[in-house]
């Protein structure tokens, strides 16, 4: 019994090293951000900087003196994403787009925190910074619960909002254990700590794949290869798992929270997206008095890559319909 007690403390031990060593050779270090900016920066690339120490990494393209279209991504995406759209409607609009703390070039203090409201008083500071008093607000996901937040935060200074496929209402039973297992191991302490700085490689294509439903090949080796290296910016990683763990119920939109949204109101989603289910989009246009619902089929949760062009256009006719009607 005792050589048998022995074998099997052996084993473990054997599985201990093999699961340890196997964990530390996945580890990736930071990529520094010279090395990030020389890489995916473009031509149009420009920076500010805050009052909270951030420099906001963003583009202002399109026509000059048009009506302003202010863009802001979703979970672990960056600016990038609304290029699309940019290439469709510049010749119409000034389009302001930026990344968001702990996303693609936009660099924050060591040990940066994000307070509650801290999406919404970044967009702020930066829309004020580049002297855009009023604006269209258009926010994907993450980027859409900004959006709707900072009309309520800030209603004087939209003239509409637009939410893709947009964050914000809780799903059916507890919200904490629905969703992606990805988001499931991200909102544990223990799974943020093993995953911080392993190769996430397999992971976000996997997510990628899942968010262009049902056509996953669109996620291109180079677009999940962008992902993981701007993940891996310095301090990103902290401030992606910190938002992780900072759910809240009070921060939940409910009808009674949107009804008070006075200004036009769009509602893009796509019916197969996987990680915020389309009723979410019914509910947002239920809840906000007077707005639009567009749902697109056979696609997922980014529709202005998948669907460029109809996503685009139904928003430049929106646009023209309800917040700029061309005077008689």
């Amino acid at each position: 019994m005792k050589t048998l007690g022995k074998v099997l403390i052996g084993i473990v031990v054997v599985i201990a090293v093999v699961l340890v060593g196997g964990w530390l050779m996945l580890r990736r270090p930071d990529i520094p951000y010279a090395t990030l900016e020389a890489k995916y920066a473009s031509p149009t690339s420009r920076y500010v900087e805050l009052s909270n120490g951030v420099r906001v990494h963003y583009r202002d393209q399109g026509r000059r003196d048009g009506p302003v279209l202010v863009m802001v991504h979703g979970f672990s995406a960056n600016l990038e994403t609304w290029e699309p759209w940019v290439q469709r409607l510049g010749g119409d609009y000034r389009i302001i787009s930026l990344d968001l703390p702990g996303h693609g070039l936009t660099r924050a203090p060591e040990g940066f925190t994000l307070p509650r409201s801290g999406f919404v008083d970044i967009v702020d500071q930066t829309t004020r910074k580049l002297g855009a008093e009023k604006f269209v607000l258009i926010g994907n996901s993450m980027g859409g619960g900004v959006t709707w937040n900072y009309a309520l935060a800030h209603p004087d200074r939209v003239q509409g909002i637009v939410l893709v496929d947009a964050a914000g209402w809780p799903r059916e039973g507890d919200a904490k254990d629905d969703g992606p297992v990805a988001f499931k191991i991200l909102r544990h302490p223990v799974g943020r700590f093993l995953v911080k700085d392993l190769d996430a490689s397999a992971m976000t294509k996997a997510g990628l794949r899942d968010a262009f439903e049902p056509q996953p090949d669109l996620a291109t080796e180079a677009m999940a290869t962008r992902y993981v290296e701007m993940a891996r910016a310095p301090g990103h990683k902290d401030i992606i798992l910190g938002l992780m763990s900072s759910f809240a119920s009070d921060d939940a939109a409910s009808k009674e929270k949107l009804s008070k949204i006075a200004v036009p109101t769009l509602v893009l989603h796509g019916d197969t997206d996987k990680l915020i289910p389309v009723a979410a989009a019914r509910k947002f246009g239920d809840a906000i008095p007077g707005s639009t619902v567009i749902i697109y089929e056979k696609t997922g949760h980014i529709p202005m890559e998948q669907v460029a062009d109809k996503s685009a256009a139904d928003l430049a006719a929106w646009l023209r319909a309800k917040v700029f009607p061309l005077k008689p």
